[in-house]
C-alpha cells in the first residue's frame, strides 16, 4: 500500500446479495421511531480495498494443513471476505520464534521454529488468496543476523504481496514479557529498531517497515511517527477491549469503551501529521484468548461490525482481527475462523460481523447523525465506487426500535433492499444468519433473502430488532 494513497476505493460484495425478496416488516404498532439523517453527498473518510485483515501468531505458520494453498475452505473464507486483504503474522510468539531454513518446524508458544517449507506453503496461500502480508521479526530474543536470514526467505515467498516487516511485537511490554529490563522504554527500543533497520536495509534496500506495533502505549506511535515517519510505510498499534476475566461480560463488550476514542484521536493525529497511514494490526474482544460465552457469540459479531466501522470513521487504514491459536497455545474463543489443529476450519460468530462489514464497508463513509438515540444504536453509511448508498444499522441493546431514515443530498431513490444479521439470542454460538443464510461448509455465502421496502420522498423506515444489524442498500 502506497502510504500516500491510503484513501482508495473499497471492496464491494453487492453481487452476493438477494436470492429471494420478501416484504419488509411493518414498523412498530405505536409508530415511534428514531430519526437518522444521512447526508449522502458529504463524504468524509474512504475505506481502502484491503481494510479487512486477519492476524495469526507466527506459531500458526507451522501448524499442519493451515495456511497452505490446498486448504480450500480457508482460502474460500478469505475470498468471501474480499479479493483484497492483509494477513499479519506475528504476535507474542514471534519474539520467541526462530528461523531455520531446513527445520525441523515447531509450533509452540515460546519455541516456534519456522522453516522454508512452511514459508513456501504460506507463499502459495498468499498467491492463491491475493492478500498481502505483514511479518513480525524477532526482536525480543533474536539477532540482526537471524532477522536478515528470515527476511530473505519471507521476501522470496511474499514477493509483491509483502506489505511490511515489523521489528518486535508489543515492545512497550518487553519488560513485562521478560525480554528486557524494567527500565526499558521507547528510546531503548528505537535504538534497537534502527540497528535492525540498518542491518536489514544494507541487505535489502527499500525494505518496507512498520512500527512500533505498540500494545497500548499510544505515545510510542506518536513519537515513532515523528522519528521514523519519513521512512515507515505504516504506523501500527494493538487494541483489546480488556483482558478476559469473569468481569468480561457481553454488556462490557457491547458497551462504550472510554479509552477507545482518545486513542484513535491520537493515532489519527500522528498519521495525518506524518502522512503515514495507521493500522490496528492486532485486535480482538478480550486478550488472553477471549471470554468463552462472550467472544464466541452473536455479541462478538455485533462488536466486530461496529468496531470496524468505528476505525474506518476515524481514518484508520485497516485492521487485523486475531484468529486461530494464541500465545497461550490454544485456539482463541474470539477467533473469527475456528480450526482444529490439522487444518480443518470453520467460520465462527465473529466472522459474520466481518462479512457484514464487507457488504457495506466499501467506497467512502458519508455523514450520519441521529437526532436522539441511545449509545447502543449505531449507524454508518457508505457511498460505494459504483455510487450505491449503503446504510449499516446496528442495535447492541435488547430493545427493538424503528429507525426513520431521512436521506439528504442523494439522487432520486425509490426502494431499499435490507439484509439482516441476526441470531436467536445475543449469547448464541450457533444459528447466526446474514441475509437469512449461513456460510456453507465450503466457506461460501450468498443471501437467501432480502427485504424490500419503499423509499418515499427520501425517507425509509427500518425496523431493527434487539441485538441485530441491518445492511440497507438504497437505489433508484
Amino acid at each position: 500500500m502506497d502510504r500516500r494513497e491510503f484513501l482508495g476505493a473499497g471492496v464491494n460484495l453487492g453481487a452476493a446479495l438477494a436470492v429471494r425478496a420478501v416484504a419488509a416488516p411493518a414498523p412498530d404498532a405505536g409508530g415511534h421511531s428514531i430519526v437518522l439523517n444521512v447526508q449522502a453527498d458529504d463524504a468524509y473518510a474512504a475505506i481502502v480495498p484491503d481494510f479487512i485483515g486477519l492476524g495469526y501468531e507466527i506459531s500458526s505458520i507451522t501448524r499442519p494443513g493451515l495456511l497452505q494453498p490446498d486448504n480450500r475452505v480457508l482460502l474460500q473464507l478469505f475470498h468471501t471476505l474480499g479479493a483484497h486483504g492483509v494477513v499479519r503474522v506475528g504476535g507474542n510468539t514471534s519474539d520467541f520464534a526462530h528461523y531455520a531454513a531446513s527445520g525441523p518446524p515447531v509450533s509452540s508458544a515460546k519455541g516456534t521454529v519456522v522453516d522454508d517449507a512452511a514459508l513456501q506453503r504460506l507463499g502459495g496461500f498468499l498467491a492463491a488468496s491475493g492478500w498481502k502480508l505483514i511479518w513480525g521479526l524477532n526482536l525480543g530474543s533474536g539477532s540482526e543476523a537471524e532477522a536478515i536470514a528470515e527476511a530473505r526467505s519471507v521476501r522470496s515467498i511474499a514477493q509483491d504481496r509483502l506489505l511490511a516487516f515489523e521489528i518486535g511485537n508489543e515492545p512497550d511490554l518487553f519488560a513485562r514479557a521478560g525480554h528486557r529490563n524494567a527500565d526499558y522504554g521507547y528510546e531503548q527500543w528505537l535504538a534497537e529498531y534502527r540497528r535492525y533497520k540498518a542491518a536489514l536495509r544494507a541487505e535489502f534496500p527499500g525494505l518496507p517497515l512498520a512500527g512500533p506495533d505498540a500494545a497500548g502505549a499510544t505515545d510510542w506511535v506518536s513519537r515513532f511517527a515523528t522519528d521514523e515517519g519519513s521512512d515507515a510505510v505504516l504506523l501500527t498499534h494493538h487494541y483489546y477491549r480488556g483482558h478476559q476475566s469473569p468481569e468480561s461480560t457481553i454488556d462490557l463488550l457491547l458497551g462504550p469503551d472510554p479509552k477507545l476514542q482518545p486513542q484513535l484521536d491520537r493515532l489519527r493525529e500522528a498519521s495525518v501529521r506524518s502522512g503515514v497511514p495507521y493500522r490496528i494490526c492486532e485486535v480482538n474482544s478480550f486478550s488472553g484468548g477471549g471470554r468463552p460465552g462472550v467472544s464466541d457469540t452473536m455479541a462478538g459479531a455485533l462488536w466486530a461490525l461496529d468496531y470496524l466501522y468505528t476505525l474506518a470513521a476515524n481514518g484508520c487504514a485497516g485492521v487485523n482481527m486475531e484468529a486461530g491459536i494464541n500465545h497461550l497455545d490454544f485456539v482463541s474463543s474470539y477467533s473469527p475462523i475456528g480450526e482444529d489443529g490439522v487444518g480443518v476450519v470453520q467460520p465462527k460468530p465473529e466472522y459474520y460481523g466481518l462479512l457484514a462489514f464487507a457488504l457495506g464497508g466499501s467506497g467512502s463513509l458519508v455523514r450520519t447523525a441521529f437526532e436522539t438515540a441511545p449509545d447502543a444504536l449505531r449507524a454508518y453509511a457508505t457511498r460505494s465506487v459504483q455510487d450505491a448508498l449503503v446504510l449499516t444499522l446496528i442495535n447492541k441493546d435488547a430493545a427493538a426500535t424503528t429507525i426513520d431514515v431521512h436521506l439528504r443530498g442523494a439522487a432520486r431513490v425509490d426502494s431499499a433492499a435490507i439484509v439482516r444479521l441476526n441470531a436467536p439470542a445475543v449469547d448464541a454460538k450457533q444459528d447466526i444468519h446474514l441475509g437469512g443464510s449461513q456460510l456453507t461448509p465450503h466457506g461460501t455465502w450468498k443471501a437467501a433473502m432480502t427485504e424490500r421496502t419503499a423509499v418515499h420522498s427520501g425517507r425509509v423506515r427500518v425496523g431493527l430488532p434487539g441485538y441485530s444489524a441491518a445492511i440497507c442498500t438504497v437505489s433508484g
